[in-house]
């Protein structure tokens, strides 16, 4: 397990973990039971891991297995204990049984498959049912590294679930045409920077013409007002003038007469 980054030891050293490992042609059926009893009885566990359970089947016929199985799967769950059980299936087999018929036992059925696609074998795990629970029914890249088991995302192309170089190519494809993307949206951006930029330019010079226009205009009017004031004033004076010219001519008659009558 070390060489995909899982380290057990210090579980192991703690006593939390325990290997038990025995050919299944070493016992008879029967004594393999009894033998999973006493194991389970002496360490207690919460979870038991059984790898593979079709390994049984070299032992005794499929429904002998079936049956240990089963009185097995019986104990484990009257002690409510958690077993993870592999099977090894051929490529023909259906899935809607295994080998050892127990799959109508078990609360969750998981399948790893390979994946044949562009002339690479991957592999794919999904979730053929979970009993009581809600479950994906997609299909999973699973992939062993050097920081243990990672579960891709999936990855859907046109021709169905992308896996290996495949899925790689793909995404290489879509994060060039994002980054096209990407590109496209700055350069529309600036594009949309340098309009406002003129239009505000345009805006600015738009308002220094109203200003002087509006400048030109209060100046006319000033001097429209002053010239009416100053025609206002003059039509004053002049009629004052004429005010003043008819008193004098009326003076200048009545004095006539006067200086006409002699003594």
């Amino acid at each position: 397990m070390r060489s995909v980054g899982i380290d057990l030891a210090p579980w192991v050293q703690a006593r939390l973990l325990k290997y038990h490992g025995t050919r299944p042609t070493a016992y008879g059926l029967e004594l393999h039971l009894v033998k999973m009893h006493r194991l389970f009885e002496g360490f207690q566990p919460g979870i038991v891991v059984m790898d593979p359970v079709t390994s049984f089947l070299s032992s005794g016929t499929p429904d002998e297995v079936k049956s240990m199985l089963t009185r097995l799967i019986d104990f484990f769950k009257t002690q409510q204990v958690t077993a993870f059980m592999t099977t090894l299936s051929s490529e023909v087999t259906r899935l809607e049984q295994t080998d050892v018929h127990i799959s109508s036992l078990v609360d969750t059925w998981l399948a790893l498959r390979d994946l044949e696609t562009g002339g690479e074998r991957n592999r794919g795990l999904m979730v053929l049912k979970s009993r009581g629970m809600a479950h994906s029914n997609q299909i999973r890249e699973f992939l062993l590294t050097h920081n243990g088991i990672e579960l891709r995302d999936v990855y859907l192309g046109p021709a169905g679930v992308l896996t290996g170089a495949a899925r790689l190519a793909q995404e290489a494809h879509e994060e060039a045409e994002e980054l096209l993307l990407h590109y496209e949206i700055e350069q529309k951006w600036r594009q949309s920077e340098r309009k406002r930029k003129v239009l505000e330019a345009q805006i600015v010079a738009l308002q220094a013409d109203l200003a002087t226009e509006e400048a030109e205009l209060q100046q006319l009017t000033r001097q429209e007002e002053l010239r009416q004031a100053r025609r206002q004033r003059e039509r004053a004076v002049m009629a004052q003038r004429r005010q003043a010219d008819a008193e004098v001519a009326l003076n200048l008659s009545g004095d006539s007469r006067h200086t006409g009558e002699l003594p």
